[in-house]
């Protein structure tokens, strides 16, 4: 890894019992990331984080509020281990740019120095707990759609928005939330708009399939987590960026202003993840352009799959174990 490094950090939908348990078996660079996490957070998770990474239970795991720290932490720590490995400080390993989806942008900010880890993770685990909270106040959730595309996918869901013009504003919502690869678009809204979505879907050539998720993600019914993200925000100090970081609401580099930061992070909570954008960029104008291997931070090796269907040559390694 001479390289400069491209990171890709994966978001919510990646945590599985046992995540990190090899990493903080392998190098104690990893397992000190998981003991401060553990003093960081104490008992807010009801257990200590690192005995819910690696031995569960999944049902608590699998919570908003417990699932995005947890995966912060593991992809900090796998990062840790991959410089050991490398022989470099995590502070000053070569990088190229960095890249999270949706809870990863807080993990690759991190990465590149805007968020220090304990910033990070308290903003994390709050922003866990204000979309769980969000997410229980109005019934809600998200729909993959397969074989969509960005007009097609919004077509649907206003004619979904349409057909409920005599239902209150909450049951109103429907908008793509993330758009993860070429035939591949999630939208979210709430629970009725959901069900109406799935029923429709097949009128305009596509697939369906409801995800099991808490709530409405990337969507206006974010608003109150957004509001508690902006006060939180306001306390916490962002550095100046060591590499490009991409911006999931824009497609593109993060500005180098802290306040500019600050703002892309909350809109991030009620707008589209374009997923699919940052990674194009970056295979466009980092990684052709500098050589830099792309490597996928623990756990799971989700953005490894996404990349293939954005760009089949652009090979991503994953660590999610140090195997």
């Amino acid at each position: 890894m001479t390289n400069p490094m491209t990171i890709l950090c994966p978001g919510q939908g990646a945590q599985a019992v046992g995540m990190g348990k090899a990493w903080a078996s392998a190098h104690p660079e990893s397992r000190a990331i998981f003991d401060r996490a553990d003093e960081v957070l104490g008992d807010a998770l009801g257990t200590p984080l690192s005995t819910l990474c690696f031995e569960g239970p999944a049902e608590r795991l699998n919570k908003t509020d417990a699932a995005q720290p947890a995966i912060f932490v593991t992809s900090v720590a796998s990062w840790h281990g991959v410089c050991a490995i490398a022989g470099h400080d995590p502070a000053e390993a070569p990088l190229a740019a960095a890249a999270g989806l949706s809870l990863g942008e807080y993990t690759a900010l991190h990465i590149a120095g805007a968020l220090s880890f304990e910033d990070g993770l308290k903003l994390v685990a709050l922003r866990g707990r204000a979309m769980q909270e969000a997410a229980e106040a109005a019934p809600s959730g998200m729909v993959a759609l397969i074989g969509a595309d960005e007009s097609s996918a919004t077509d649907l869901c206003e004619k979904v928005v349409g057909k409920l013009a005599d239902e209150p504003d909450r049951d109103r919502v429907l908008v793509p939330a993330n758009f993860n690869a070429p035939g591949q678009v999630v939208i979210s809204g709430s629970a009725k708009a959901c069900d109406l979505a799935e029923q429709l879907a097949g009128e305009s050539g596509l697939k369906a399939t409801r995800l099991a998720v808490a709530g409405a993600f990337h969507s206006p019914l974010m608003a109150p987590a957004a509001d508690r993200l902006r006060a939180a925000l306001e306390s916490v100090e962002i550095s100046t960026t060591r590499c490009p970081v991409m911006s999931n609401v824009t497609g593109t580099p993060h500005g180098t202003e802290p306040g500019s930061i600050k703002e892309r992070l909350i809109e991030q909570l009620t707008g589209p993840v374009r997923w699919a954008e940052n990674c194009a960029y970056l295979n466009e104008h980092v990684v052709q352009a500098t050589g830099s291997a792309p490597y996928e931070l623990a756990p799971g090796k989700t953005l490894a799959g996404l990349m293939r269907r954005i760009d089949r040559a652009v090979k991503v390694t994953s660590h999610d174990t140090p195997a």
